[in-house]
This record gives C-alpha cells, structure tokens and sequence, in this order.
C-alpha cells in the first residue's frame, strides 16, 4: 500500500508560537484497514493528505474518530471495530499523540505536556490506554476519555469537527430544507443543548414529584401526631414531648429541603456550564448566517436566470400572439369568401331563372315553330346555335377551372412535402442540438473531474467502491489506465491512439485473481457490469524495448508518444496493446505506403491522424475506417478547444435551425394563400358545372 503524503502549511511560512493543547502532533496505525504500518507526524496548523484513490487517506481519518472514541457504526466504514483490523493479521493499533501545555491543558499534573491515546483492537475485544510523554500508563477508563473529549470539545460525531465522504455526499445530495436543518441543528450542537435542556427538565419534574410524594406521605404522619397531641394533654410531660415532635419535624422538613437544594445546585452548576458555552455556539451560529448570505447570493443569481427564462417566454407569447393575429386574419378570409360564396350562389339563381325563362321562350319559339314561316325557323335555329356557344364557352370554362384546380393541388402537395421536409429538418438540427449540448456538458464535467472520461458517473462510483474496500484488496487495484496516462507534444494524435487502444483505456489493472474478485464485486455495487479488468504483477519494473523490435519506418510509434509515471500502466500497454509495434503516419497515402509497401518488420498497424487503420496479413491487405463509437479527445491535456469549437457548432446550427423555421413559416404562409385559391377555383368549379346541367 502506497502511502499517502502529508503537507502541512503554517500561515504561509512565517514561524508562529507553538500550537495550543489539544493538537494532534502524531499518529501511527498498525495493521489498521489498509495500513499494515504508518506512521504521520502532523504539523501544528493545516495539514494536507494526498495520495492516489485507494491508498488509505480515508482510513487515517477513520483512525482519528476511532481513537476518540467513536462507533464503528458512525464511522460508516464497518459496523464492528474488529472489520478495521487488516485481512490476515489478528489486532490492530492506532496511537494519537497530543500536545498538552499552555493555559487549556488537561490535566497537566498527572499527564505532563503530552497526552498519548492508544486504542488496541483484537478479534475478541478492545482496549483504551492514555498514557503520559514517558508512554506510562495514566489511565484506561473510557470515562476518562470521554473526559478529555469534552475538555477539548472534541466531537467526532459532529459533522463541523470531521466531514466524511459519506457526510458530504448526503449533505450536498439532500434536497429537502428539513434535512439541511437537521444537519444545522446537529452541526452546530443546538440539538445536543436541546437534550442537555430535556434531561433537566425530566430532573427537575422528578424532584418535584419526589416532593409531592413526600408531602403526601407526611399527612398520616401529621393526622397521627395531632392525635398524640390530643392524648397527651392529659399527661404531665405534654411540653417535653411537643418540643421533641416539633424539632423532628424541622429535621425533616430540612432534611427534604437539603437534598432538593442539593439537586438544584447541581442542575444550577450544568446550566452554568453550558451558558460558557453559549459564546462559542454563538459564533458558530453567525459563521452559518454567512453561510446563508452565501445561499442568498446564489438565490439571486438563479433568479437572475429565471429572469432570463421569463424574456423567452415573452418571446415565445409574442411568437404565440402572432400567429393567433394570423390566424384572425385567415378566419376573416374565410368569413370573407364565404360572403363571395353566398353571392356566387345569389347570382346562380338568377342565371338559373333566367336560364328557365329562357327556356320557356325555346319552348314558346318550338310551339310558334310550327306555326311560323321557314324564314322565323332560321332565325330559332341562329338563337338555338347561339345558346349551343354559350354551352361549349361555359364546358372550356370548367375545363380550364378543372385545370387549374389540379395545379393548385399539386402546388400544396409540394409545399407540404417541403415543410414536411423542413420539421424533419429542424427535428434533425434540433437533435443534433441536443447531442452538442450534452458533449459540452459532458468536456465540463471531464474537465473539473478528468477520471470521469473514462466511464462517466460509474468510474467515480467505482472508485469509491474501491475505496471503501480497500482493505480487502492485497494491493490497490490501478485504473482506469486512461487517467495515469498522458500524450507528448500536444494532442494531435489523439484520434488516433483513440482508435488503437481507446478499449484499454477504460480497463482497471490487479495483482491477481482474487484481487480481480473482490473488483468484480465493487464493479456491482457501483452498479458498472461490463467492467474489463486485466491481471498483471506489479513487481515487474517498467520494460526496456529494444531497438530491433521496434519498426524503423521513420515515423513515431504510439509507444513514443505516450507518458504515465505508472510502470504496470505502460507495461500493460506494451503486453496487452502492442503500442511499441503501432505507427503513426499524417495522411491516408503515406500510411498506404508505410502499411502495404515498405515491409518493415516488426510493424504490427498503422495508424493515420484521422483515425484509419492500415495492416497486411500474409498477401491480405486491410483498411478500416474511423471506429464511430470513438470517443476522440479523451487524453487531451484541456478541453477547452473541443468546447469552444462545440459551443461555435451549436450556434452555428442555432442559426441554420431559426433560418428553417422562417421558411417554414413562410412557405405554411403561402400555402395558406394558395388553399384560399384553390377554394375559390373549387366554389366557381361548382357553379359551372350546375350552370352545364342546367343547359343540358
């Protein structure tokens, strides 16, 4: 187990006065979860802890809490002290040494200016021995650590003293205010007060039913005494006996009196007690009240951004009334031509009636026919030719309107597979939006938390698996391997080595098979199924490549190219992903002629900047393109280029995206005025068929 580093700062270099008493100068932990023995000496003031996931920097802080007394249970990390002892020993240490001088010392006549806790954990049982600077036994009562605890106002459980990870995470996951305020309340120990403030209470009611007991059990006694009264008037030492009987009953009032006094001295004392402490709670409480000024300014930033939300609405209800003014407008149309309708109707019936006036004149003209001359059956027939006109002018009439008709209909049908085309359009932009978005989202989050490139929230969930675990593991899995690995000289290659061993970069690494079960295990618990682990020694130093397996093509290997302090993590790469084989070449041609023409040995791929892939196999010649669930970008050092060019993409397509929906609007626009039309030819269409049924 690696351990962890330990900084400490003191007020920026400067050299202070020694530390008050109640600070930890040192701790060593023996056998203790991860730790077989590690030994830390603190510095007075702040103090950093580094390491890499799963070295143990949790678990000393655990130590602390256990060795001032703290339940397994509320550590979160086991729910008996015996699970912190190390897999294969059979105890566990953990020694606290603390400085004790100056005016808040504990107890310095008996312990000195160093008071050393020691907490010893077997399978069976546990012990607690303070000691003095010598390492003598002082005492090994849990009272009196409790003691000191309280003395120096150290609270374990309190979540303002020690912040886990597990505190943390249900603090910053909480969404109700009924849980931030249990949080508040406990954190700054008004809930213990509050309890403090109960207990007494319950004392004090208590006494005074003791009192009232007693004040009840007193009445046979006085009912009893004046009747001795009675009787002894009679006899000689009545005064004697009275004086006795009185000055017992004093005795016992007082007596009763002494021991209330004496229950509400004690009481009296505690109050005392806490109203010293009143200050301090004080304190904490205003250094809350920034806290909340701090949620306020945040409060009125959101509502900043709901301001900003309320323009796009109004936005959106201008859009809204505009359409509803189009459409008032398209519903005066429609009133409109249904009064041209109306009146197309009017006049068909007077050409109606005229055409049947007319035809009572032909039947009049046919009766006269027969009566009149040859010269008056020409002219009938001039006139019946005439009406024969009117009847072929009125069929070309339906004719053209029933052409025009057809255009009309076929015009709409184009326009709306136009603006079906433009929705689809718009559906696709708007997707893509979409995904742009959530890649900016997503090069955010990597670039406050880069582990996270390599599988997202199941990786974080998955470390903190491991970690909670760690002491179950012979040696602390290393992965993913793309977060102990870096390219040189920028990120132009960086589609590339994505293509070649993107599938590794993912992967974790153990010692051995167990190891790789215990893994598995934590992979299900962070909910990670498809997790790939790889089983290598990590005693094997980090390999030397000789110069004659390495291809000589004059161009770089994906070996050169990479970085990682890690020895496992490159030796995997060179075992598990041949990178010592694989070559880079710029473009498309030249890896044609590096992969196919050459024939340079050792030469296992070649690897072009956009991604294709070149290799021969005996006569066979194979080229693959890009791999498209390739994730490029992920070993770059920032992401602040890919967001740049993603968020100018999103604008771009932003814009592309609004100039559609104006042609959309547009041509729904002109579609509307052409279904008018079409309206119009249809209604004159009507008219001229009855107008050619009622001349046949």
């Amino acid at each position: 187990m690696a351990n962890p580093r330990v900084f400490s700062q003191e007020n920026g270099g400067r050299h202070l006065s020694s530390a008050p008493a109640g600070t930890i100068s040192r701790i060593r932990l023996e056998n203790f979860m991860c730790h077989s023995n590690l030994q830390i000496e603190f510095g007075d003031y702040v103090n950093f802890i580094t390491g890499q996931n799963g070295s143990g920097k949790s678990a000393i802080l655990t130590a602390l809490c256990v060795a001032f007394g703290c339940r397994a249970k509320s550590t979160q990390r086991a729910s008996t002290l015996k699970d912190f002892i190390k897999t294969g020993c059979h105890y566990a240490v953990v020694l606290v040494e603390m400085k004790n001088h100056g005016e808040d010392a504990f107890k310095p006549d008996v312990y000195g200016d160093v008071i050393i806790i020691e907490r010893r954990i077997s399978e069976s049982s546990g012990s607690i021995i303070m000691k003095d600077r010598q390492g003598r036994k002082v005492a090994s009562a849990r009272e009196e650590l409790r003691e000191l605890v309280e003395h120096f106002n150290i609270d374990v459980e309190n979540p303002c003293v020690i912040m886990t990870q597990d505190k943390s995470r249900e603090f910053l996951h909480s969404g109700s205010g009924k849980d931030k305020f249990k949080f508040f309340f406990k954190a700054t120990l008004l809930q213990q007060v509050d309890e403090l403030l109960h207990n007494i209470k319950k004392l004090l009611d208590h006494a005074n039913a003791l009192v009232g007991d007693l004040e009840r059990s007193i009445q046979p006694i006085l009912k009893e005494l004046h009747e001795l009264q009675g009787k002894i008037k009679s006899m000689e030492q009545v005064e004697e006996i009275s004086e006795k009987v009185k000055e017992l009953r004093k005795k016992l009032a007082w007596s009763w009196v002494y021991n209330v006094d004496k229950q509400v001295e004690e009481q009296s004392a505690r109050i005392e007690k806490l109203k010293e402490k009143v200050p301090a709670y004080q304190a904490r409480i205003n250094k809350y009240h920034r806290i909340v000024e701090d949620l306020r300014d945040c409060f009125k930033k959101k509502k900043i951004d709901s301001d900003s939300l309320m323009e796009r609405s109004l936005e959106i209800k201008r859009r809204k009334d505009e359409l509803q003014q189009r459409l008032s407008m398209a519903t005066e149309e429609k009133l409109q031509l249904g009064e041209e309708y109306n009146r197309i109707v009017r006049k068909v019936e007077m050409l109606d009636k005229q055409l049947k006036a007319l035809q009572g004149r032909v039947h009049d003209i046919q009766d006269q026919h027969l009566k009149d001359t040859q010269a008056e059956e020409c002219e009938m027939e001039q006139q019946l030719k005439g009406l024969e006109d009117q009847f072929e002018a009125a069929r070309l009439h339906l004719e053209r309107l029933k052409e025009e008709e057809d255009s009309l209909n076929e015009i709409i049908s184009m326009r709306r597979n136009e603006i079906k085309k433009l929705v689809d359009e718009i559906d696709g932009g708007e997707r893509k939006l979409r995904e742009i978005v959530s890649s900016i989202h997503q090069f955010e989050q990597h670039q406050t938390n880069k582990v996270t490139v390599f599988g997202g929230d199941r990786v974080t969930r998955l470390l903190r698996a491991i970690e909670h675990n760690c002491h179950k593991f012979r040696t602390p899995p290393i992965g993913p391997i793309g977060a102990h690995v870096q390219l040189v000289n920028g990120d132009a290659w960086s589609v590339a080595v994505e293509n070649a061993i993107g599938r590794l970069l993912n992967s974790f690494i153990v010692t051995d098979h167990r190891d790789s079960r215990i893994l598995r295990q934590c992979g299900k618990e962070a909910n990670y199924d498809q997790l790939q682990i790889i089983i290598y020694d990590f005693t094997i130093p980090r390999m030397v490549i000789p110069g004659n397996r390495i291809p000589n093509t004059g161009h770089p290997t994906i070996l050169s190219i990479l970085h990682s302090d890690n020895s496992t993590v490159m030796n995997v790469l060179v075992d598990k992903g041949h990178v010592e084989q694989q070559v880079l070449v710029k473009d498309y041609e030249m890896g044609k002629e590096v992969a196919f023409l050459q024939r340079v040995p050792n030469l296992k791929e070649v690897y072009t900047k956009e991604g294709y892939n070149m290799f021969s196999r005996g006569s066979v010649q194979t080229i693959l393109p890009p791999n498209k669930r390739a994730r490029p970008g992920r070993l770059c050092s920032t992401y602040v280029a890919q967001i740049q060019d993603l968020q100018r993409e999103a604008n771009h397509m932003n814009g592309n995206i609004q100039q559609t929906r104006q042609r959309k609007r547009d041509m729904e626009f002109e579609m509307q005025n052409v279904e008018g039309r079409l309206e119009n030819v249809k209604v004159v269409a009507v008219l001229a068929r009855y107008c050619l049924s009622c001349m046949h």
